[in-house]
């Protein structure tokens, strides 16, 4: 009993010291790819671009789309997970309230798919990120890993696939659209939305407004 209770204890160790220096790492260094990207069976395109190399637009969709409360929370959005628990207990499709902050974490360093362990894990990391990187750097990250579409990862290759120019010049329709399709890229058309899709991204480039004016971005500087 004694030798399992050290072999754990040296594992957990382990875990903690290597994903602290992988954190530590990735506050200055780009993510060279993720779990998703190579387990994409399309495979993928990326192309990094600090955030000063992002039109503002595209912060702001993100946060009107995806965490409006993106400045104010340590990584968690305890409402949102609440009411998430609550329509998920009424049936249907399974919701989930997870931050920017959180679905970067998942994104850089986990796989995706549920479970209570890997829950565990995105809230561990999502604890370090927050405190190591900072806001910009999340955010900075995120339009960088997450999933734009079929094979396409982070907002310049979704800007060049869809609209043919950079993730520097996106119109506030244009980063809405990308914005719209973020949770489920794969099957919300950017180009030509119909239905839910466009009515959603008429949402987003509604609150961009809002976003910048409430100064709901103001924690992320370029």
């Amino acid at each position: 009993m004694l030798w399992l209770l050290r072999t754990l204890f040296w594992l957990a160790l382990w875990f903690v010291l290597l994903s602290l220096a992988l954190v530590i790492i990735f506050r200055f260094v780009p993510v060279p790819v993720t779990a998703t990207m190579l387990m994409d069976p399309n495979g993928f395109t990326q192309n990094w671009r600090s955030l000063s190399r992002i039109d503002r637009n595209m912060v702001a969709a993100v946060i009107g789309g995806e965490d409006g409360k993106f400045c104010e929370h340590n990584g968690f959005d305890r409402e949102a997970i609440e009411q998430a628990f609550e329509r998920n207990q009424q049936g249907g499709r399974i919701r989930g309230g997870s931050t920017i902050s959180q679905q970067t974490a998942k994104n850089v360093f986990l796989w995706q798919g549920g479970g209570y362990f890997r829950k565990g894990l995105e809230a561990w990391f999502t604890l370090l990120i927050e405190q190591i990187w900072g806001k910009s750097r999340i955010m900075e990250v995120y339009l960088n890993v997450a999933e734009t579409g079929i094979g396409t990862y982070g907002v310049e290759a979704g800007a060049q696939r869809y609209f043919d120019r950079s993730a520097a010049d996106l119109t506030a329709t244009q980063a809405a659209r990308i914005a719209a399709a973020l949770p489920l890229p794969k099957e919300r058309s950017v180009v030509n939305p119909t239905g839910f899709t466009r009515r959603y991204g008429n949402t987003i480039a509604a609150r961009i407004g809002v976003v910048e004016r409430d100064g709901l971005a103001a924690c992320v500087s370029e």
